[in-house]
């Protein structure tokens, strides 16, 4: 009937088809970005590390699984992807120029460290107030911090330490030649 809230169940399975939709988005839009699935694949990799981030902080605290800390996940999952895209989009770089794939997986880990881990750190140290329930609505709002900050941590591990190695695993034959139709824009 109307004005009655839906059962939790039936709210968890929506938002779990949300995250999965946005998912498969993100990764259209970085297929028509890189116009390679094997960049596309590389870089969506990094999902499941946040979600398994998030769930471990949550269980770690006893928080529950809501709807504040699946917008924490959707939060985690897009500052991942910015970093897997960094990262992936410099390595890319450095093997068209030349270097082997691993070679510029590694470099490209060793050169954006630092974006990598400020953009990481930068928000983990904005959601740690709220993860620890400070404020007047901390309870209602702290499981979006904890699943923030599970999710950045495992993400930002994923993206330095793993990605790299997926990377150089999946363009080890890849071509140089771009199947751009304007290759030099």
């Amino acid at each position: 009937t109307r004005g009655q809230i839906p059962p939790l169940r039936q709210m968890q399975s929506g938002l779990t088809v949300g995250l999965g939709l946005a998912i498969v988005a993100v990764f259209l839009l970085l297929t028509a970005n890189f116009q390679s699935l094997r960049l596309a694949l590389v870089t969506v990799s990094t999902v499941p590390a946040v979600i398994a981030g998030v769930a471990l902080m949550l269980l770690a605290t006893g928080t529950t699984l809501n709807i504040q800390s699946f917008i924490g996940a959707i939060m985690a999952i897009g500052v991942a992807m910015a970093n897997a895209i960094l990262l992936v989009t410099f390595a890319e770089e450095r093997r068209r120029e030349g270097l082997p794939a691993a070679e510029a997986a590694a470099t490209g880990a060793a050169s954006r460290l630092r974006a990598i881990l400020m953009t990481s750190c930068a928000m983990i140290a904005g959601m740690l107030p709220m993860a620890l329930a400070f404020g007047e609505s901390g309870q209602q709002n702290a499981p979006l911090g904890r699943a923030v900050i599970g999710g950045l941590l495992a993400a930002t591990a994923a993206t330095l330490f793993v990605l790299p190695t997926i990377f150089a695993i999946m363009q080890r034959r890849a071509s140089v030649a771009t199947s751009s139709l304007m290759p030099k824009e």
